[in-house]
């Protein structure tokens, strides 16, 4: 089983990334269980023609009634089971927390044995990689993380962040850095930057996704570009991201 965490600064298109890469795996003939945790509650939208699926923390809040792995998840496009943690109400409690209880109860629900996956994706809020954020990373979840980032100031200082705090997990048998994922904004000399960046680091190049009209015009349907462009550039990027990860 392939387990990938993705993390990299707020905005910088870890979502998009997340849920395009699910839709890669799914359309390879793979079993995908993707999982958003973000109190947004908005990392499979894509997935699922634009309609949230409800967050496990809201269903625990208003008491839903939850008997199987099957009351918390949605399937979307290819088969890609979603779930959605949430958070607390603005201003009360902490995030991290709900990951937590959201794992805890992922668990109890057996859903890996019982959905048999060949590709699990987690895509964690921000550059947080503390508490109940670094959840997705510890020993029995994610075994890689991929780290989103363009060539911009702060996409790279945040990257640089989550590499230093993931190294400081590695000895705790947390989950190691797998390599960087260049989302494009076509800034000056994007290339050489994270170019620099990566050898500093000693960190992988292993996707580029080029900065694409396709994918904004494929999100405002509630689609990822695997579904609803499958000829653009973008979509084969992700397939071939795809691919280079199930070889190791």
């Amino acid at each position: 089983m392939l387990k990938l965490a993705i993390y990299g600064k707020g905005g910088i298109g870890k979502s998009t990334v997340t849920a395009n890469l699910a839709a890669a795996f799914a359309s390879l003939g793979k079993k995908v269980v993707q999982i958003g945790c973000d109190p947004k509650a908005d990392s499979t939208c894509n997935i699922l023609g634009g309609v949230p699926v409800k967050p496990v923390i809201d269903m625990l809040r208003d008491g839903d009634e939850i008997e199987t792995y099957k009351d918390i998840s949605r399937e979307g496009f290819g088969g890609v089971v979603c779930i959605e943690t949430g958070g607390p109400t603005p201003g009360l409690g902490c995030a991290g927390r709900g990951i937590i209880a959201t794992f805890d109860l992922i668990d109890e629900l057996k859903l890996f044995e019982k959905v048999k996956p060949d590709v699990v994706l987690y895509d964690v809020l921000g550059d947080v990689v503390c508490g109940g954020f670094a959840a997705p990373i510890r020993q029995g979840y994610a075994e890689k993380v991929l780290i989103v980032t363009s060539g911009e100031k702060m996409a790279l200082y945040a990257a640089n962040n989550i590499i230093t705090a993931v190294k400081n997990f590695e000895e705790r048998s947390y989950a190691r850095v797998g390599g960087i994922v260049l989302n494009h904004r076509n800034i000056p000399d994007e290339d050489a930057k994270v170019g620099s960046f990566a050898k500093e680091h000693n960190v992988p190049i292993i996707g580029q996704i080029p900065r694409s009209d396709d994918i904004n015009i494929c999100e405002d349907k509630g689609m990822t570009v695997i579904e609803g462009a499958p000829d653009c550039e973008a979509a084969k990027k992700f397939i071939e991201l795809a691919n280079d990860l199930l070889k190791g």
